[in-house]
């Protein structure tokens, strides 16, 4: 009896184990599913929150200087706003433009940006972009003929009256040479209105000669150095003044006038601040640039790519017409710089050091630093 007794103990103490090891497993097994399933819902509210807007950034030509400051102020005021940017060159291809531009449209992007190469070539990816529901900013170069939510640039019109008007205080009378920029460029188009805004009626006046007229392909300074000793030749070296739309063609330009001894004689405009253009400006060989905040453009840029991408409406200054719809334009305003105020402008806002900018000047002749 007893070890019967004794082995019903085991047998029961047994059964209990056995009992408890399930209950055990069975706690442990709706644990587990339980925490699968937090982590589950927890990975969809972290992926949702942490889901970040994609910005595609087609840029024309990472190789000039000028673009390179807006891809990095862009970068960093998208980041700032939790977005994510991917920037593609097409280094003045215009079909390589179209393909970056169709590959960004591959990657989910949110909103596509484009610093247009030819402005009347991008209409297909645009509706291609619209038909997935992708808003499109163009930065800084109106996009002919397509269906764009909004333009963000400087008013061009008037930095091509700014060329002129600065080189017409210096110079109101004599021979000048007008060097375009990229014939494919609406922005090109637009300073030269701005030019002859100012030009024309002097011409008219018979005060001014124009003595020649030509467009530098893709902004190129070979170009422009080609362009402008043809000009200088067929006239003899008698040109007063050469408004150059850009930096870029302005240096090329002044190779040419180099040669002939003729730098820092002849007046000569130039756009965007290059710090190669600004230095030529305190050396004295090229007259002024028009300075175009960077930074600014480029903030407002990112903050407009990002309202797109969230749907919010955009507020703009006025609207300019690409050919098939009045679109939206968020207008910002260039400053005139010369050699008096490169260090209230240019330095002051940090855009180039004082440093690079007189490297080449003797110390005795630079201005007092700030």
């Amino acid at each position: 009896m007893m070890k019967w007794k004794g082995l019903q103990s085991v047998v029961i103490l047994v059964l209990m184990l056995f009992l408890l090891a399930a209950c055990g497993q069975d706690a442990g097994t709706s644990q587990e599913a339980d925490t699968k399933v937090d982590s589950g819902d927890n990975a969809d509210v972290g992926e949702k929150s942490e889901e970040k807007i994609k910005i595609g950034l087609s840029v024309s030509d990472l190789t000039l200087e000028r673009w390179q400051h807006d891809r990095d102020f862009f970068v960093e005021k998208a980041e700032e706003l939790g977005a994510e940017v991917i920037v593609q060159s097409a280094n003045g291809d215009e079909a390589k433009q179209l393909s970056q531009i169709q590959n960004m449209l591959s990657q989910d992007i949110d909103v596509l940006v484009i610093i247009a190469i030819n402005s009347d070539a991008l209409s297909t990816v645009v509706e291609k972009a619209k038909s997935e529901g992708i808003p499109v900013l163009a930065y800084d170069r109106l996009v002919n003929g397509s269906d764009i939510d909004a333009y963000v640039s400087f008013d061009n019109v008037r930095v091509g009256e700014m060329q002129a008007e600065y080189l017409v205080e210096k110079v109101p009378t004599g021979k000048y040479f007008l060097m375009g920029g990229s014939p494919t460029d609406n922005n090109a188009k637009m300073f030269r209105e701005g030019q002859m805004n100012i030009i024309q009626p002097l011409v008219d006046k018979g005060d001014i000669t124009i003595v020649g007229d030509q467009w530098a392909k893709g902004w190129d300074a070979n170009e422009a150095l080609k362009i402008m000793e043809n000009a200088l030749t067929a006239n003899k070296n008698d040109i007063d003044g050469i408004v150059a739309s850009n930096d870029n063609t302005a240096g090329g330009a002044i190779q040419a006038l180099d040669a002939q001894g003729l730098a820092g004689k002849v007046v000569i405009s130039g756009q965007d601040a290059d710090l190669a253009g600004v230095q030529r400006i305190a050396e004295g060989t090229q007259t002024m640039t028009v300075y175009k905040p960077i930074k600014a453009i480029a903030i407002k840029s990112a903050e407009v790519a990002v309202q797109l991408a969230n749907g919010e409406a955009i507020t703009s200054d006025s609207t300019v017409n690409n050919g098939k719809l009045d679109v939206p334009f968020i207008k910002l305003d260039p400053i005139k710089v010369g050699k008096e105020n490169i260090i209230d402008t240019l330095i002051k806002d940090g855009f180039h050091s004082y440093d690079d900018v007189y490297k080449n000047v003797p110390e005795n002749e630079r201005p007092a630093r700030p």
